[in-house]
Parts: structure tokens; sequence; C-alpha cells
């Protein structure tokens, strides 16, 4: 039976709060046994680890902040973070990241945000997952920067060219890919087509971005098979294929 991961999930968010356990059930049912979840503030926490106590194995929990969370107090909230990264084993950092999208005012912040991030993944032998929204250049020069050989992870929701596709490679990251690569203007297909499937990793972003035919209502877990579906047609390869190539890379990732 094929087996497909979800690398970046939000499934402990309210949006799921009315029919969690089904959509559990319907991932499972799509062949997706493994949901790992970035953390966003200090406020999601609670919440996402009460996921991962209810679905253990399946729903597992990172630790980071997410740069739209990097607010003038962020170094007093990372050191909260701190201590929890302490307490525990955690499977990643993140999510962290870039996003000029929303606020360039706060770069500064956020590129001393992510160093710190980055420092912790070292530090922990553990994948980095990092959110590079209208920042690709950005984030990648900065990875390049404090790469020992120690740092590995994924950029999360890849929207970028070919050039900046192998400089991901060839830090030996991964690229998130989810239901962007459906839609018809994302010109994703034409990277991909290029530098094929052995970085990519598959990814949700539930409750947001769902694939076609899903847009416009709440992305979740089990449309991942839209995306593996996407992926077969384009590489002329089987469904179950597509799934044993990006679990693969997953447990590259995760060491699992």
């Amino acid at each position: 039976m094929r087996m497909l991961i979800d690398t970046h999930t939000h499934i402990y968010l309210p949006e799921f709060d009315s029919d969690r356990h089904e959509m559990m059930e319907r991932a499972l049912e799509k062949g997706i046994e493994k949901c790992f979840m970035p953390n966003i503030d200090l406020e999601s926490i609670p919440a996402m680890l009460k996921m991962e106590e209810d679905f253990p194995g399946r729903a597992i929990a990172m630790m980071g902040l997410h740069p739209c969370s990097v607010k003038d107090d962020f170094l007093k909230v990372l050191n909260k973070m701190e201590k929890y990264i302490d307490s525990r084993e955690w499977c990643g950092i993140g999510e962290c990241g870039l996003d000029l999208y929303w606020d360039k005012t706060s770069l500064k912040n956020q590129m001393e945000a992510l160093n710190i991030q980055l420092s912790w993944a070292k530090q922990m032998n553990k994948p980095i997952i990092l959110h590079t929204r209208e920042a690709t250049d950005e984030t990648i020069k900065m990875v390049e920067l404090a790469q020992d050989g120690s740092l590995k992870g994924i950029f999360h929701c890849f929207g970028g060219t070919i050039e900046q596709a192998n400089r991901i490679k060839d830090l030996g990251f991964h690229l998130g890919i989810g239901g962007v690569l459906t839609y018809k203007k994302s010109g994703l297909d034409a990277v991909l087509s290029q530098i094929g499937l052995d970085k990519v990793v598959l990814e949700t972003d539930a409750p947001y971005l769902p694939p076609v035919p899903y847009r416009g209502k709440r992305n979740e877990p089990s449309y991942l098979f839209q995306v593996a579906q996407q992926l077969s047609e384009m590489f002329l390869l089987s469904i179950d294929e597509v799934a044993r190539k990006t679990t693969l890379n997953a447990k590259e990732v995760f060491d699992f």
C-alpha cells in the first residue's frame, strides 16, 4: 500500500476543531500516514501538542517561530521556545524564515530570528523548515552562509526558478511541493520537469493553499493525493512510484 507523507500541515488550527478526527481518518484512507506540524508562535503550541497527543506517531510537532509572528519581543519569544526545545525531543525546527510579502520593515528582526533558529537546527542536528514568501533569494543566501555541512531541511511552498531550485539542492535541502502545483499559472511544472523528484517532498500547508479541484475550500492532508496525482501525470509515473520517491525523501529529511 502506498504511503504519503504530509511534511507541512497546520492541522492543530481552529479550522479543524469541528471534524479533526474525521479529517485524520480521511487522510489515512488516502494513504497519508504521517503529518509533520510546524509551529507558528507561542499561542499555537498547546493545540499542536494536543494534536500530537491525540494522534501519536501520525501528527508530529516541530518548534519554531513563523516570520510573520516576529514582533518587537521576538527575542523573549524565542527564549521561551528554547525552554520547550530543551524539555523534549523534536523532529525539526520551524516554521521559520523570511516573509517580505506582508512586512518589509521587520526584515532585520526576521533575519536575526532565522539565524537563531538555524543555530538551533545545527545544535540539535535536526531539519529546519523554511518559509520564504517573496524572500527566496534572501533566505537561500542566509542558509548558504550558515551551512557547515550539518544543516538540512525543506524550503516550504517552493515556487521559485530553476536556478533557485538548483541552489537549494546544492545546499542539500529539499523542495516542499503542495497544492500550488495544480494551479495553471504557477509555473512549477516547468521547473520540476527539469529538476526531477530527487529532492521533492509533498506538503499541504493545510488549511491553506488547497489543490484543484478544492480551491476556495479548506485544505486538509487527504488532498495531498491530488498533488501526488499531478506529479504522476507530469513524470509519467504511477502514483505509487511518486509516493515511494517522495516518502523516501521525507525519511531523508526527518529520519523516521
